[in-house]
């Protein structure tokens, strides 16, 4: 057996691993690099022959299109509706241009703002967005933070969560019925915490009774299963087609995310003196008799 077919296996079996994240956390791992283990797939393709070839090149193509469906936007929400905004931001713990940040927030025209990486450093920008978000949930972690900036007073705030960094309130958005806002930040995936801390974070939105807006960095791709389990245990979808938020290296992926009960469309933000772009999500007006199905 060659050398490039001991590597065409391999990479065969860690493209079909990386459909497999509901057996073991390994294959949302990798289900990051997916696209990339497909392309170089296709690669290792075109130097075999015959039906191998045509099986390979097939493999690999399921493999992007598997990513890349995710591409596509969602309706938006109808001039008029009941529709809400939410700001979400990986503020990065050593930001370097927060009073930019801070008015990229305030042109947004968001109700809800929600913020990870809030490090002691990054409170200027809570103080800049005081008058704007009066009522600020602030939840410090060792990851710095995560927070939930809000217009209008909670009608209730939840306990910190440090299993999985997360800050949640309850408010009234003026679509009909109350929402949990809830700000997130998960580690990176396994052989990390992520798993662990997601089982946890699962239990927890099973057990709301009202709908959710969730907006977080959870350094997971819009693919895996950790996400799609995230949607079906709030009720909830990813809102938006998946765009670059962050980089490993030269490698674009989109790891940052805002679900809410019926999706809706996201604009990228620029870095500003953040690693991560931000999203401001536009969110298709919710069911007022809506409840968590969980």
């Amino acid at each position: 057996m060659t050398i490039r077919a001991v590597l065409t296996g391999l990479t065969l079996a860690a493209l079909g691993m990386s459909f497999l994240g509901a057996l073991h956390p390994v294959g949302d791992s990798l289900a990051v690099f997916r696209v990339v283990i497909a392309g170089g797939l296709i690669l290792l393709a075109l130097m075999a022959r015959g039906a191998w070839r045509l099986m390979l090149v097939g493999a690999g193509l399921a493999g992007i299109v598997s990513a890349a469906v995710h591409k596509w936007p969602g309706a938006s929400p109808s001039p008029g509706s009941n529709y809400a905004v939410l700001y979400q931001k990986n503020v990065f713990h050593q930001n370097t241009d927060l009073m930019a940040l801070a008015e990229d927030i305030l042109v947004s025209n968001a109700q809800v703002v929600t913020l990870q990486e809030m490090a002691p450093q990054n409170d200027p920008l809570l103080a800049r967005l005081q008058d704007a978000y009066p009522y600020q949930h602030l939840c410090r972690f060792s990851r710095g933070g995560t927070a939930v900036l809000s217009r209008v007073k909670p009608l209730s705030v939840a306990p910190c969560q440090k299993d999985y960094a997360m800050a949640r309130i309850t408010v009234d958005l003026g679509v009909g019925h109350p929402v949990d806002v809830m700000s997130v930040h998960l580690a990176w995936p396994f052989p990390d915490v992520q798993p662990v801390q997601v089982q946890d974070l699962l239990s927890d939105l099973q057990a709301l009774d009202r709908p959710v807006l969730i907006g977080g960095d959870f350094n997971m791709v819009p693919w895996s299963h950790t996400l799609s389990s995230v949607a079906r245990a709030s009720g909830s979808r990813r809102v938006g087609a998946a765009q670059t938020t962050f980089k490993i290296g030269p490698l674009p992926i989109s790891i940052d995310h805002v679900f809410a009960p019926d999706g809706g469309t996201t604009e990228r933000r620029a870095l500003l003196g953040s690693d991560h772009f931000g999203l401001r999500a536009i969110l298709r007006p919710m069911d007022p008799d809506r409840k968590n199905p969980n």
